[in-house]
């Protein structure tokens, strides 16, 4: 292997997100994918064992799975790979650097430097990616109450999902988690700077691939009644010179299509207002 090139394991790459991120790492030159055998991808020994011939370790597992495979890795000390964990299992977790570059202007240092990696959740993207530059700006106080509404396309349901939708055809359209206890909750309260936990109510469209995220506000409840103009102002200001965030204008009718950025690693942020309907 050259010296300029990272040799990545990724534990649990026949899983839905796993295939996903092999295809994009398989183009990139300056990466060697190491993959165990099918007979023995459930093997701790023989996983370990890579994990201690690898600068990298991609963690595509279920929460417990993920927390077991640290284990392995941390066991081997100084042989001990840098990790990146795509699970929910360590985005709260302050042993953890947070994945999300673009949400501060060091980021991407600190995870450049972190040994340990938690890669953002899906719905969370969006949200914090709307809701963090609004709140530091205080146009959006922390204690505000805040409501997520979130479409998905049914891939993000996993293997059991995709099965069903493409067998089957699967619901047209259906709201799930209506508990108001989602798993991405605590990670879109913690890094989008909040002190009151919002109200999160996703669903999953009969489409396979795309999400779209939409927040409402009232802006004649919010600090300084500001216009929609400058809550984009706030969101330009804090993108500015991003390579993959950036603050869309908004089409004539109004519309937002939900599988627009398919297979991109881009992210468009919008806002709609109506200052006769504040």
């Amino acid at each position: 292997m050259a010296s300029n090139q990272t040799s990545v394991f990724i534990d649990g790459e026949a899983g839905t997100t796993g295939l996903g991120i092999r295809r994009r790492l398989e183009e990139v030159p300056e990466i060697v994918l190491r993959s165990l055998p099918a007979a023995q991808r459930k093997n701790p020994s023989a996983r370990q064992d890579l994990m201690a011939a690898c600068d990298l370790v991609v963690l595509c597992l279920p929460d417990d799975a993920a927390r077991e495979a640290v284990v392995l890795a941390e066991a081997l000390g100084d042989d001990s790979p840098k990790l990146l964990d795509a699970s929910t299992a360590h985005r709260v977790d302050p042993e953890w650097t947070y994945g999300f570059p673009e949400m501060e202007g060091d980021q991407p240092g600190k995870i450049a430097a972190a040994r340990k990696v938690s890669n953002p959740g899906c719905y969370p993207t969006g949200a914090i990616g709307l809701l963090r530059p609004l709140v530091l700006a205080g146009l959006v106080p922390p204690d505000y109450p805040i409501t997520i509404n979130a479409v998905s396309g049914y891939s993000g349901g996993g293997r059991s999902a995709i099965e069903v939708h493409d067998r089957d055809r699967g619901p047209a359209f259906e709201l799930y988690a209506l508990g108001l206890e989602h798993k991405h909750v605590p990670e879109i309260e913690r890094f989008a700077g909040l002190s009151r936990r919002p109200i999160f109510v996703p669903s999953v469209g009969h489409f396979r691939q795309g999400m779209l995220i939409s927040i409402p506000l009232y802006l004649d409840e919010l600090p300084g009644r500001p216009t929609g103009t400058r809550l984009k102002e706030a969101l330009h200001a804090f993108y500015e010179g991003s390579e993959y965030v950036t603050v869309a204008v908004g089409n004539e009718a109004g519309k937002v299509e939900a599988e627009a950025l398919n297979d991109t690693n881009r992210l468009e942020l919008y806002v709609w207002a109506n200052e006769a309907r504040r």
